[in-house]
């Protein structure tokens, strides 16, 4: 059933600024293009400006810079991005993973279980698990011994949580998310592989998002410890002894290395590669598809991909790069003669 809103009530669960009815009804949120007359739709990049003469939303929300642009209802606030993201959390229709204790859900005896828990159909619980007020665990998850999750922590659907993991507060797991399995340690032995025990664990601080199929490794003797407010996207493999700054974002399909470390506030895109043992400072933004073979000790913004071209110009510009040694040698010998000349004109 939908759920209906005043423009009022909007305005003061985001702070806004309301210009127009306050009793102009909203229904939901909606792209500029597509929003009708009981629709909210918010104007965050200038580029859209001119679908506010045509949109037919109910009300906008708009920058006071872009105020002047629309006469219809608006809440105006200096960054209308976050007052969307905020007013879809106030609006958010997102269902429990779970409702109550369901009856086929393996629970250890021993467990502690807060206020409020829900564990949905099928889900283990081991021995010694911890869970805090308000926890909901989806169907088909598993929870390791000895792991403790923090009050109001998420899990979706078929999450695995190895054993003896610290989760914190206000999480949210993706589906297939797997956190602490063991990082890839293996020592050598005449061509056989000795395979080493995963000792360490994994911490996770308060309000880190994982997203679906990302994957965790536990540490080899110390832990991976992934701090507050991180957000990572899906399929991301975090490996061992990995440490990830506060407020550090990693967009889907990125790889951090073993003993890789992410420093505060950094922003990593999509496919990106940290080679293990390097360090990254805060405030860096690394664009996607690059490869980071060598710490960053600078923040900044730091490219190595190498964008799309037609296949005749890539097979050209490789077998010029194929040839770059060849080209540094020649040039060498050209400044050589070079100098040689000017002396011999001296």
């Amino acid at each position: 059933m939908t759920k209906h809103y005043t423009l009022s009530q909007l305005a003061d669960a985001v702070g806004a600024d309301l210009q127009g009815d306050p009793a102009q009804p909203i229904e939901k949120i909606a792209t500029l293009l597509n929003a009708g007359s009981q629709d909210i739709a918010f104007l965050a990049n200038k580029k859209y400006r001119s679908q506010l003469a045509s949109t037919q939303a109910g009300a906008v929300i708009l920058a006071p810079s872009e105020a002047e642009h629309f006469p219809g209802n608006k809440l105006v606030c200096d960054n209308p991005y976050v007052a969307y993201a905020k007013l879809a959390q106030y609006m958010d229709t997102t269902p429990d993973s779970a409702q109550g204790i369901h009856e086929r859900a393996s629970v250890h005896e021993s467990v502690i279980i807060g206020k409020n828990v829900s564990i949905g159909a099928n889900a283990v619980i081991e021995a010694g698990v911890e869970l805090g007020d308000d926890v909901q665990i989806g169907p088909g998850c598993f929870v390791g011994k000895h792991t403790r999750i923090g009050a109001k922590t998420k899990l979706w659907a078929n999450v695995t949580i190895y054993h003896e993991v610290v989760i914190g507060e206000s999480c949210l797991f993706q589906s297939g998310a797997v956190i602490g399995s063991d990082g890839f340690g293996y020592a050598n032995e005449g061509g056989e592989w000795v395979k080493i025990p995963q000792l360490g664990s994994v911490i996770i601080g308060n309000r880190v998002e994982v997203g679906a199929s990302t994957t965790i490794d536990r540490g080899a003797l110390d832990d991976t410890v992934i701090h507050d407010n991180v957000i990572l996207d899906n399929q991301i493999q975090i490996a061992h002894n990995v440490e990830i700054g506060y407020g550090t974002a990693i967009a889907g399909c990125s790889v951090m290395a073993g003993s890789v470390k992410i420093g505060k506030h950094c922003q990593i895109g999509g496919m990106v590669a940290v080679n293990g043992h390097n360090e990254v400072c805060d405030g860096v933004v690394i664009t996607g598809m690059s490869m980071v073979t060598k710490g960053i000790s600078e923040p900044g913004i730091y490219s190595s991909g190498m964008p799309h071209t037609t296949n005749k110009e890539w097979r050209k510009n490789i077998a010029h790069l194929r040839n770059l040694s060849d080209f540094k040698a020649r040039l060498k010998a050209l400044e050589s003669l070079t100098e040689q000349l000017k002396h011999t004109d001296n």
